[in-house]
């Protein structure tokens, strides 16, 4: 499953709101110029075993080995929906406390925020950037939002 089908699952799985998340302040590029991590913050959460939620990340920019390596998973082969749960778990660095990210945190976050971390993914690594089109349902005019910058409500 190439970055192309995850784009496809991402469509077909992602909700309206996942466009519009809150999301924290965007952090300023790397040396050189290249922002190589984007901060992000989950529509739901992800809940631990202790019962803390954690909303905000940090995912990082694929590399070829990230999305290469999936496809020689067992569990990706033995269920090609797995790969985005494998390629997920390798980009983010950081769910709240938490900096172990591994298949297991993922395969416990919700669907929500799974559509909404691969919309994220797509972005950053595709588009080289996290503003999303979105449309107002009642007045029907088209702007952008920056899913990796400014709080709720800010422009």
């Amino acid at each position: 499953m190439s970055v192309a089908d995850l784009d496809a699952l991402a469509a077909q799985s992602a909700p309206d709101t996942a466009r519009s998340a809150p999301a924290i302040p965007e952090q300023s590029a790397e040396p050189g110029g290249l922002r190589t991590e984007f901060d992000f913050e989950l529509p739901r959460g992800y809940l631990d075993e202790q019962g803390r939620l954690h909303r905000t990340g940090r995912m990082r920019l694929a590399t070829a080995r990230d999305e290469l390596r999936p496809q020689v998973d067992v569990r990706v082969k033995e269920n090609p929906g797995y790969l985005s749960v494998v390629l997920l778990a390798q980009v983010i660095t950081r769910l709240g406390t938490i900096t172990d990210i591994h298949p297991g945190v993922v395969e416990r976050m919700y669907a929500t925020d799974i559509a909404f971390l691969q919309e994220f993914y797509r972005r950053v690594n595709s588009e080289g950037h996290t503003r999303a089109g979105v449309r107002c349902p009642t007045c029907e005019t088209e702007f952008e939002v920056e899913l990796a910058g400014g709080r709720l409500g800010e422009s």
